[in-house]
């Protein structure tokens, strides 16, 4: 069995060598006998090569140290041959992609290529020349897709991460079927410069692994701005984040919830989305429909036009080369033309504006990452029908510009895991992903199909200080979790560091006037004062300078003194400003005066 990426660097530090590792997972590989997993796999003695060239240069600098890895053949790994599941397309990249580049600069060592639904259109695993790849779990279930073999490769421990894209799902929907997690970063964080495009404005590179650490480790390092990807965008550097407590998940009303008879799964989410209200969440219901009426613009649209524009040169010459599905659904892209596009296009911005508004309801979505698993042999019986319902909670995220992150959540009552899919605006990554960890370790779910439980214990940050390069802000009132302006901070890409107070000589107001409602802290001196609750939240200094830009009078940017001895910047109110204003310093905090009201 494989392991994560913490256990796998802590044994490399204590000198198990990498070529030990190396030769162990070819050796994993041979057993699970699955010769539709890998399209090519890369000869051993390249890999032990690889190697022996990293213990000879040494750890320093190298955050993957001896970490080998599979990747989806719609990604160029140079030298290796990239197919995109259709052998007629297949070419011999000269350069690996943007992110090979900078996982191996980290001392990654790719193993090989997977099978995938060809041209990575499809939800389903099994639309592929070179057959369909073992589900993990359960032999008879489909993959899902279309990274179908990256899933699967991380599902049955071959590898401690792997590869995948995602258009409309195939990050997400082959993680939930393989009981691991799937991370779907912001549109432009992770380079798309050497991947094959399906739908080129909505494909992001997704990851998958073991356990959350993992999956955002290696999110960490393959980040970054390509000039070479006109879709690039620079974020910045993301980091893990806390749990806070009140939250707002917003979850979607129960009418609105589709499981397609699968009573198991139906409860499955109920208990999930339980835990995380016991993980200190606060749950509010959500109107779906804006989200699922951009996600019928995916199929129903002509975005399908970009499929078409991918495979171009070969739908054109050599139509038979492709799966009957796969071209049935390329082709379809013929009845649009350029005004109805420009038409979809209009109805897109209509809805992300519909949606613009939901979000001021709560900070992060949670949905089943899937409605229920599927067999083989129903998909082969109703392949159109059934692909579609396992994108129903998937298909919106991208189109809207949305970060999600798939985890198992639990177990269902026939022992398969429940998977949840926890989404935000662009660039909270590292709030969902923190999100994602808490509720992971709490599931006691296996990862994948290793009988391993999960190994990360989540905890509160005990520390105030911010991660290296960002700066902790202390907030006291709207900005809390779970409270109105708290969105200022989720969607410039802050993460929870933890739940302080700060010493007992300040007092709080409540402000005459503001609106929403807000208080001002106020340091007044020993023995005038009381502790006050605050959250710590951190920022890359970009995005603490544009939050400090649009505070309002009498609000402002100060430095704020906790208990324990550190001291952060916080919000603060000048003096001028407390004119009618209520004291409410015996409630200890916002919070706390808002239950009394």
């Amino acid at each position: 069995m494989t392991e994560t990426i913490a256990a796998l660097a802590a044994a490399h530090a204590a000198g198990k060598p990498i070529a030990a590792t190396v030769e162990e997972t070819y050796a994993r590989i041979a057993a699970h006998d699955d010769p539709a997993l890998f399209i090519t796999l890369r000869p051993e003695a390249d890999a032990l090569a690889a190697a022996r060239r990293l213990e000879a240069e040494g750890p320093a600098g190298k955050a993957l140290y001896g970490v080998p890895f599979a990747v989806k053949d719609n990604i160029d790994v140079a030298g290796v041959p990239t197919t995109a599941a259709c052998p007629a397309f297949a070419y011999m990249p000269e350069r690996s992609a943007f992110v090979i580049e900078a996982l191996e600069r980290a001392g990654a060592i790719v193993i090989g290529k997977t099978n995938l639904d060809q041209f990575a259109t499809g939800l389903v695993g099994v639309r592929s020349p070179y057959g369909v790849p073992r589900n993990a779990l359960r032999a008879d279930l489909v993959p899902g897709g279309s990274s179908a073999g990256s899933a699967t490769a991380v599902g049955a421990g071959l590898v401690p991460f792997s590869l995948g894209t995602d258009t409309a799902g195939s990050g997400r929907v082959p993680a939930a079927l393989n009981g691991v997690v799937g991370l779907k970063p912001s549109l432009g964080a992770l380079s798309a410069s050497g991947v094959v495009p399906a739908c080129r404005t909505l494909d992001t590179i997704s990851i998958f692994a073991l356990d959350v650490a993992s999956a955002f480790a290696v999110f960490q390092t393959a980040s970054g701005y390509d000039e070479r990807d006109a879709y690039s965008r620079r974020f910045p550097r993301a980091e893990l984040s806390g749990f806070p407590q009140g939250l707002r998940f917003g979850v979607p009303r129960w009418s609105q919830l589709a499981f397609y008879g699968d009573a198991d799964a139906e409860a499955a989410f109920a208990r999930d989305i339980a835990s995380v209200e016991a993980l200190g969440g606060r749950l509010v219901e959500c109107d779906l429909e804006p989200f699922a009426e951009a996600a019928r613009l995916l199929y129903e649209g002509p975005w399908v036009a970009e499929r078409f524009a991918a495979t171009k040169p070969l739908i054109e010459t050599n139509p038979e080369a492709l799966h009957p599905v796969t071209r049935g659904i390329i082709e379809g892209a013929r009845r649009f033309d350029a005004v109805a596009t420009f038409e979809a296009f209009y109805q897109l911005a209509e809805r992300k504006r519909r949606t613009l508004g939901a979000w001021s309801g709560f900070d992060v979505m949670v949905v089943p990452t899937i409605p229920r698993p599927y067999t083989v042999a129903e998909v082969e019986a109703d392949p159109l029908r059934l692909n579609s319902r396992l994108g129903t909670y998937t298909n919106f995220v991208n189109l809207l510009d949305l970060c999600a992150f798939a985890t198992p959540s639990g177990m269902r009552a026939d022992g398969l895991p429940s998977s949840l899919t926890l989404i935000a605006p662009a660039g909270a990554d590292g709030l969902v992903a923190g999100l994602s960890a808490a509720v992971h370790a709490r599931s006691g779910a296996p990862m994948g199909a290793t009988g391993l439980p999960a190994t990360e214990a989540y905890a509160a940050r005990a520390a105030t200080a911010a991660p290296p390069g960002r700066i902790a802000l202390a907030v006291v009132g709207a900005h809390l979790a779970g409270l109105p302006l708290n969105r200022e901070l989720v969607e410039r890409g802050a993460t929870f560091v933890a739940a302080v107070e700060t010493t007992p000589d300040y007092r709080l107001f409540a402000l005459a006037g503001a609106e929403p409602p807000k208080p001002g802290l106020l340091r007044v001196g020993e023995g005038d004062g009381h502790a006050i609750e605050a959250e710590i939240w951190a920022l890359d200094p970009a995005a603490f300078g544009a939050l400090v830009a649009g505070i309002p009078a009498p609000l402002g940017i100060g430095t704020v003194r906790l208990s324990g001895g550190s001291s952060v910047k916080g919000f603060l109110v000048e003096p001028e400003g407390l004119a009618g204003a209520l004291d409410i310093s015996n409630f200890g905090g916002w919070r706390a005066y808002l239950a009394s009201l």
